[in-house]
């Protein structure tokens, strides 16, 4: 996400360490340096002039940190600068009222069906536990209702449909009769979307918020399409009105800083984002978060929140003391990867930390890759999980045709341990470090 932005804003910071303090012409040259990056990623022309104003003027205020470097003060201000422009705080959703009621609307590719899915699931989660109805109203894409009863039956959640109505309106009216009488907390309502917008997309869609009075319209807004994204996210706003926006389709695309400029530019909050192609890739929208990102300081802050819904406190404190003796084992090991496993794939999970967006390629493991390393460990002695004996070219052998894998299997697992261990070791004079640095100090002390 954001490559080549994130590269741009890396190397800034690089220059002005070289810099003792902050002039007038080393702030103007840096902004200007912003300025071009921003553009770059297809941030609005308009948002990026008022945002390098609000930089350069707190760059020659006053509020001068002198035992940080020129670099790091500079970027600090336009970390808080980016936070702030995409909201500072995360919004959350509005679930007062049962049942509530959310309307999702976008324009037809943008990820709308996937996301009322991912949005039930959510909300089904131990953070809620809400019990969801999925509407099908997207009457218009042949394939709309099926794809959607298909997410369903994925997360075990009920969709209502009409099979051959064509009008949304009588949908909706007798969904919620449906709601009631079978208790469900929260209604997702799936509309319709066109290519472009079209007066009869939005009278469509008019009559149904009309009728519904949703608590929340969320707009789907596809980041890949760039400022269209954006253009499209205010006409909704302006001819709907929308209460926020879910970004999706933000990985892989060069574009996607124009997903900055929707909150600016629509003055409604983003309160999701899509990370990925699962029912379970789906994130409260964090502004603090996303300008770690852009500027590749990791992400501290959604790590966390995984690792708090994934490990056990007390399991923990028993892996920090084995870090502390040194004495992280295969079986230490196994455990580990299965409940990191679960939170996503190992290097998305690495480029998290702070330092750690650029990994090797192979850095990963797969499902099936992991299958394999539980198979290689669980043919080892007792031993050799528990590191007491050196795992020599024959007894490597014996694990491979143990496990039913090749030599060169059992080779990068090992290595794989060693990297992970010697990591681990690194954790405290990294966390001293994060603790330490003006730009992450205070992140990294709110989610200790």
């Amino acid at each position: 996400m954001f490559g080549a932005l994130t590269d741009k804003m890396t190397e800034l910071a690089s220059k002005l360490r070289g810099q003792k303090k902050l002039t007038e012409e080393n702030i103007s040259d840096a902004a200007r340096q912003v300025r071009l990056a921003l553009l770059d990623a297809d941030v609005n022309f308009a948002v990026v002039s008022g945002f390098i104003k609000k930089v350069k003027a707190k760059a020659l205020g006053d509020e001068v940190l002198k035992s940080v470097s020129a670099g790091d003060q500079f970027i600090k201000i336009v970390h808080d600068e980016l936070a702030d422009l995409m909201g500072q705080d995360e919004a959350k959703l509005n679930l007062r009222s049962t049942p509530s009621i959310i309307l999702l609307c976008g324009l037809q590719g943008s990820g709308k069906t996937t996301h009322c899915a991912k949005l039930a699931h959510y909300l089904k989660g131990q953070d809620f536990l809400k019990k969801p109805l999925l509407v099908a109203c997207d009457l218009q894409r042949p394939a709309a209702i099926t794809q959607l009863k298909t997410l369903g039956d994925q997360i075990d959640v009920p969709v209502f449909a009409l099979e051959g109505e064509k009008k949304p309106l009588k949908v909706a009216k007798k969904a919620l009769s449906y709601a009631s009488d079978n208790g469900h907390d929260v209604i997702i309502f799936d509309t319709a979307g066109r290519l472009h917008i079209d007066e009869a997309l939005m009278k469509e869609l008019s009559e149904v918020k009309d009728f519904l009075n949703p608590h929340e319209v969320l707009f789907v807004a596809n980041a890949a399409l760039g400022q269209d994204a954006v253009k499209t996210a205010k006409e909704f706003d302006e001819k709907i009105g929308v209460t926020g926006t879910i970004l999706t389709m933000l990985d892989g695309t060069s574009r996607a800083g124009a997903a900055i400029s929707i909150r600016e530019v629509t003055g409604q909050p983003l309160k999701f984002e899509g990370i990925g192609e699962k029912v379970g890739d789906l994130q409260l929208f964090n502004p603090t978060s996303m300008a770690d990102r852009i500027l590749g300081m990791g992400d501290v802050i959604n790590l966390v929140k995984k690792a708090k819904a994934n490990f056990d406190d007390s399991e923990a404190a028993e892996l920090e003391k084995k870090i502390k003796k040194a004495s992280f084992t295969y079986n230490d090991y196994l455990k580990q990867m299965g409940a990191m496993r679960k939170m996503g794939s190992f290097k998305s999970l690495m480029t998290m930390l702070p330092g750690m967006n650029q990994l090797p390629a192979d850095f990963d493991m797969s499902g099936k890759e992991f299958d394999k390393m539980e198979a290689m460990i669980l043919s080892m002695t007792n031993k050799e999980r528990e590191g007491l004996v050196e795992l020599e070219p024959s007894r490597k052998r014996r694990i491979a045709n143990g496990s039913g894998a090749h030599i060169d299997d059992v080779n990068k697992m090992v290595k794989g341990f060693k990297r992970l261990r010697q990591f681990l070791k690194k954790m405290p004079k990294m966390q001293n470090m994060m603790k330490k640095n003006p730009l992450t100090s205070k992140l990294f002390n709110q989610q200790s």
